[in-house]
């Protein structure tokens, strides 16, 4: 017969001295808990033996308080499974303040002042982002996960899982799992022509938690920042919390507009930018772009950092080179990560620190977080080193560059010419323009209910949106799913255009 499995227990005060019996005591802390909501509708309870042992006391006392907490409802017991918090409560009777006496039935003490941060009230939404809310068509950041060979990803993390190294279960260098280091080092130099050691790789949880830490090594509060014009609002918050002014300079179809930039902020810290594949616009920074960066980075002794998020999907030409791989001064730090390559849940992200700023970059990570999570970085280590990392990312390449397709063919057959496509030869999204007059923040959310994700582009503008548009991710999303999305898209923005469209 299956053993029943313990419920948790709970924080319960006895009090010896106290002329109210045992019992009596064990019975209101019950009560009580019910009706503040700490013990929930059922929520297993812990057997009357196992409570007895743990508060040291005597069996009886118990039995007393679950025979009264069952006789008025509180508890109900089930033959074989235990005894569990009612499902059949009335909800007045477990909110807090409201059925009974003692503590629960009183007034909410009046709350005193609650200092926070001002940087916090800066990133606070005052409205939830809706197209971030759901998954399916056109959501974005979201990779076809269900094509991920997970039968060989299971067998890699069972083996390191069944057979751990002493040294895997242990504190470990807040760089990273060394193994790991060396696999991504190894990559970066073949595929992304990036100038690497295992030495200067730092495994993070991501391109967030990435550019977290490179913002405590590189900046102070109140430091310039240039970031792009429109860009990526996960960056504008992490730069923000630091403490960054941020300085937004456009781009243009050659991508960030250095010359504005210099304009703007000549003596910024750093500058934040996505040149392989601007987010979100798509276009992929000229080489006199890139050379005007690094120079101005050099004469100004700034920091560039390059978030180089989905480089892997090209479908007109081979991938591009990273900007870092063309740093002499060592003035760009490195971002990337595996999440739209493998899948999101997995977090695991690096930095390529320039040599001279590694000890302060792995000082910085212990005072975060000690070390990131060792058995996925040894289970990814061997599926790099097994071929099944390259096999995958071949396989992904092909996919997406179908559905690429299909989203195009889509929009051209369903609106013809009226929507401009924008950044279609790269990654994992595209961009389409709206007439002029169209607001897209109201046609995203009116997409949303009907289970279309699409990102207004002026979420991607710090300032005044200079052009209004939508942001498709098809990604994760089969080519019939795209047409008949598309279909559905084309009624909504018809309806905005109140059918002058």
């Amino acid at each position: 017969m299956k053993k029943a499995a313990p419920g948790i227990l709970p924080v319960v005060a006895l009090d010896r001295g106290s002329s109210m019996p045992l019992y009596r005591q064990l019975y209101e802390s019950y009560r009580e808990a019910i009706l503040e909501r700490r013990l929930r509708p059922g929520q297993r309870l812990p057997s009357t033996r196992s409570l007895a042992t743990e508060i040291g006391i005597s069996r009886i006392p118990v039995l007393n308080a679950f025979e009264q907490l069952l006789a008025e409802g509180y508890f109900e017991s089930r033959v074989g499974a235990g005894t569990f918090v009612a499902r059949s409560l009335p909800d007045e009777l477990s909110r807090p303040g409201v059925g009974g006496v003692g503590p629960a039935s009183k007034a909410p003490a009046q709350p005193g002042r609650r200092a926070v941060s001002r940087a916090s009230a800066l990133v606070l939404r005052p409205e939830p982002e809706v197209w971030t809310q759901g998954s399916g068509a056109f959501r974005l950041s979201q990779p076809a996960v269900d094509r991920f060979p997970f039968e060989v990803w299971a067998s890699l993390v069972g083996r390191h899982c069944r057979n751990p190294k002493a040294s895997q279960l242990q504190y470990a260098n807040p760089m990273g799992y060394w193994p790991f280091r060396e696999a991504v080092a190894e990559y970066l130099r073949t595929s992304r022509a990036v100038r690497c050691e295992a030495e200067q790789i730092m495994v993070v949880s991501g391109s967030q938690q990435a550019l977290e830490i490179s913002a405590r090594v590189l900046l102070d509060p109140g430091q310039p920042v240039w970031i792009e014009e429109p860009g990526y609002s996960g960056a504008r918050d992490v730069l923000i919390m630091a403490g960054a002014r941020l300085v937004p300079v456009p781009v243009d179809e050659e991508g960030l507009d250095v010359a504005a930039g210099i304009g703007r902020e000549k003596r910024a810290r750093a500058a934040y930018v996505t040149p392989s594949h601007q987010y979100p616009l798509g276009m992929t920074m000229s080489a006199t772009r890139r050379i005007q960066l690094l120079d101005w980075a050099q004469r100004s002794g700034s920091w560039i950092i390059e978030d180089d998020y989905d480089s892997e999907y090209r479908y007109e030409s081979l991938p591009i080179a990273a900007l870092q791989g063309l740093d002499r001064d060592a003035r760009v730090i490195y971002i990337g990560t595996f999440s739209k390559v493998l899948f999101p849940a997995l977090r695991l992200g690096y930095i390529v620190i320039p040599a001279d700023l590694v000890p302060r970059f792995a000082a910085v990570r212990e005072a975060m977080d000690i070390f990131p999570p060792t058995l996925y970085q040894a289970a990814l280590a061997d599926f790099i080193a097994e071929g099944h990392f390259d096999r995958h990312l071949r396989r992904m390449r092909q996919l997406y560059r179908e559905r690429r397709g299909a989203l195009t063919d889509a929009i051209r057959t369903e609106m013809g010419d009226a929507l401009e496509v924008l950044g279609s030869q790269a990654g994992m999204h595209l961009v389409v323009t709206l007439p002029e007059g169209m607001d897209d923040r109201s046609i995203a959310l009116r997409a949303a209910q009907r289970s279309l994700w699409a990102m207004p582009l002026s979420a991607a503008y710090l300032g005044e949106a200079s052009r209004q548009g939508l942001v498709l991710g098809y990604g994760g999303t089969a080519p019939a799913e795209i047409a008949e999305g598309v279909r559905k898209l084309r009624e909504v923005i018809y309806f905005a255009s109140s059918g002058n469209w």
